[in-house]
């Protein structure tokens, strides 16, 4: 049976509020994710980091 991938929280570097939410790969298992997204907050395009959870 297929095991469900958790959902990991994105949480922006500069206001630290949480704006998106995705799911990781075997290949970036070791790693935590950063990826440059859009903050509605802050009304920029962040770096925006794995979250705790």
């Amino acid at each position: 049976m297929a095991t469900k991938k958790p959902f990991l929280k994105m949480q922006c570097s500069a206001c630290k509020n949480v704006n998106y939410f995705t799911k990781k790969t075997k290949k970036t298992a070791e790693i935590k994710l950063e990826m440059k997204k859009f903050c509605n907050t802050c009304k920029k395009h962040l770096l925006h980091k794995e979250g705790k959870k």
